[in-house]
This record gives C-alpha cells, structure tokens and sequence, in this order.
C-alpha cells in the first residue's frame, strides 16, 4: 500500500496524486507541489489515504511543503494579475484583428509562465501575438485553444436546472453523451431541452443512465405483449418507469379495459441490457434499428409530399450535436 494526496489546482479541474510524505494534510488545505509545469499551488481534496501498489503510476512526485501565509498571499496576486493580463491580451487580439475568443489566464505560481485560453473557429495564426505579449510581461507566454464544453468549464453559469453548472462546480473529466441516454430515460428529443449552456448534450444526461438502464430491463417495451397473474393476455400501452408499473390494455372483442399493474405482476419475456461500447448482438439491433427508422423517415416523407417533418429536423440536429461531443484536442503555442 502506498499514501497518496489528492491535489487540485484550478476551480473543478482535473485531480493528481502526489506523495504526502510524513505531512498531515486535510482535504482543503493548500500545498505547494513540484509539477511538469514547475511548481504549484494548489488545493488538497479528501486527505491522505492509501491505496494499492498497482493503482499508482510511478514515479509519484512529492509534496514539497504546506502552504504559508506567504504563499497564499502570493496566490492571491496571481489572481489579480491575472485579471490585468486579461485586459491587455484582449488590446493586443483586436490590435492584431484576430478572429479569436479570449476566456481566461492564468499565471504559474513560480512566476515562470502566464497561459491564455481562447476558443476559435479554425485555426489562428497568433505568432505576432505571442510576441507582443512576451515584450510585455517579458516571461514565457502560452496561448492554449480550447473547445466549447471547456469554455463553459471555465465561465461557469447556470443551468436550467437553476443551479451552478456541474462542469464548474465539481465535474473534473467530460465524459462522452449521447442521444441514447436521452432516449433511455424517457426524454423530450427537442434540441433546446436537452443541451448544456454549451450547445452540447448536458452532461448530466450520463448521471442516471445506469439507473436508467437497470429499471428499463426489468420492464417490458410499449407494445409488448405480456399475460397477468390470472392468464389473461394484453399490449403494454404505457410504463412508469420510476414506479416500476405498467398500464396494459385488454381487448375482448369490441370491449377495451387498461389497466395498471406492478411489473412483479406480470409475465413477459425481459429485455437484454445493452452491454458497454454496443458491442455483440446489441450493436448488430442496433444497426436493425437505424434501418428502420430510416424506413420510418421515408414513409413519412411520402406521406407529407417529400418534406422534412419536425421531428426528424430535430433529430438531425441532435445527430449533429453528438458528433461534436468528442472533445478536440486543446492546441497551444509557446514563446
């Protein structure tokens, strides 16, 4: 077993692990830690705890000492220098008239370096601007290109939900959304419902989706056909799947009943649950199943002149949406 502290350096950001040494650290004090960017200030999470050997990745740097009084202060300049170095990038890019957005910076503790982080439509070309900025602030200058969702990140905001937005308050790594969790757990395919302040899928649509996926099995599909404890047979019209209860119509020649029964009350043959990366059997209904919503699409072309209905404008731009969803690769350059 080996002692680890975790150690986070920005609002919400990714988490490393160094070696605690014989310090006593708590979750939330500050430490100061020797990284590939040079030393750090940064912000212990959870305490000292222990793990296995094999769940290290070797060599684990140490923690260099605890943060002083000193140390907090000179953190705090950083952050109002920062602010400054905002104000003249942004002189310095409409100077040079360059199609990009300015979304923060950040100063290294040693005082070595200051990044800036801006999003862009392609690809700029800012070595004029690098220079100008390295006569100004005469260290090292990094302009770092980062993506919508990393953006957001690092704004923050508020969600529909009416509270802070996950990805800047605790969420430290994006994890890939799709269409399908939305479909999983019963949501509305409007675009504007279901996308982040970002424009992209809502990363929270991944919270539940294992839930989902549990209480989506042990039920039956709308338009399966399942029998009742006293052998009568009906077509599932509707599923409440929090409630785990289902509403089953019965048909006796011109008479119809629905009824709602507990899913333990019920026989009927269960859903497979679709098993992690749609590989096997899963990925080959998979592929039936966009087959036959193609077919769909068609026939209601067909019957609607050729024109494109709502629903599948919709759905185009949900598609679009999840193909953006793998995050691009931040591009940056140095001087």
């Amino acid at each position: 077993m080996v002692k680890i502290i975790g150690v986070r350096f920005r609002n919400a950001g990714k988490v490393y692990y160094f070696d605690p040494k014989s310090y006593e650290i708590h979750s939330g004090d500050h430490v100061i830690v020797e990284t590939s960017r040079g030393v750090e200030y940064g912000t212990a999470i959870g305490g000292v705890r222990e793990v296995e050997d094999d769940k290290v990745i070797p060599p684990l740097k140490e923690v260099v000492r605890m943060a002083t009084e000193e140390d907090d202060a000179h953190a705090l300049r950083n952050r109002e220098k920062e602010r400054e170095a905002m104000r003249i990038c942004r002189e310095k890019i409409l100077k040079h008239g360059l199609e990009m957005k300015l979304i923060d910076a950040e100063y290294t503790f040693d005082d070595n370096k200051v990044l800036f982080y801006f999003t862009a439509d392609g690809r700029i070309d800012f070595r004029e601007l690098v220079k100008d900025l390295a006569a100004v602030f005469r260290m090292r200058i990094e302009l770092r290109q980062v993506g919508v969702r990393d953006e957001t990140k690092l704004l923050g905001g508020i969600g529909i939900c009416g509270r802070e937005l996950c990805c800047h308050s605790y969420l430290s790594d994006f994890a890939p959304v799709s269409i399908r969790m939305a479909k999983e757990q019963n949501l509305s395919l409007n675009p504007t419902k279901i996308s982040g302040v970002c424009g992209r899928l809502m990363c929270c649509l991944k919270n539940e989706e294992e839930t989902y996926e549990y209480l989506n099995s042990r039920l039956p599909a709308q338009g399966d056909t399942v029998t009742t404890a006293d052998g009568r047979t009906g077509v599932v019209q509707n599923v409440n799947v929090l409630r785990q209860r289902v509403k089953v119509l019965f048909e006796e020649g011109d008479d119809k009943e629905l009824e709602e029964f507990e899913v333990a009350d019920l026989n009927f043959r269960p859903r497979r649950r679709k098993e992690k990366g749609g590989k096997g059997k899963d990925r080959d209904k998979d592929r039936e199943k966009d087959k036959e919503r193609e077919k769909d699409k068609e026939s209601r072309r067909s019957r609607s002149g050729g024109a494109q209905t709502q629903e599948e404008k919709e759905l185009q731009e949900l598609e679009a949406l999840e193909r953006k969803e793998g995050k691009p690769k931040s591009k940056s350059h140095k001087s």
